[in-house]
């Protein structure tokens, strides 16, 4: 997105957003609220984020794509759904010039939160 100045809410950082991504921003944001209500929003590495039982997702804009951070490579249920996108270990990229798979965003988020449950829950039988 070139050289913008960090934002101090995830408002900001839309309303700071090529005019393009807005739409994508807001529904991605609106995804991850909606499926992990008790998500703390944030700004976080100067990007958007959510904290459920530890960081659970990223989401950024860059010039041709919106990329969601941790993507959740090693997940069965959702490797072939996510092997229609680019990415790398830690990021999933989505394309501007196609819709934004809300419905896919969903699934990794519910996959993150599962996997945070899971560590703190890990976390609190160990210190018993």
């Amino acid at each position: 997105m070139g050289k913008m100045k960090t934002a101090a809410s995830v408002d900001e950082y839309i309303a700071a957003a090529e005019p393009t991504m807005k739409k994508a921003l807001k529904d991605i944001r609106k995804t991850i609220k909606s499926t992990a209500p008790k998500a703390e929003e944030g700004i976080s590495y100067q990007i958007p984020g959510y904290k459920y039982h530890g960081m659970l997702v990223f989401f950024a804009a860059w010039k041709n794509h919106i990329s969601l951070y941790p993507a959740p490579w090693g997940a069965d249920s959702l490797k072939k759904e996510m092997s229609a996108y680019e990415g790398s270990k830690g990021t999933i990229k989505f394309p501007l010039d196609k819709p934004m798979p809300l419905a896919l965003i969903k699934k990794m988020v519910k996959y993150r939160m599962k996997e945070n449950e899971l560590k703190a829950g890990l976390k609190k039988s160990t210190k018993k």
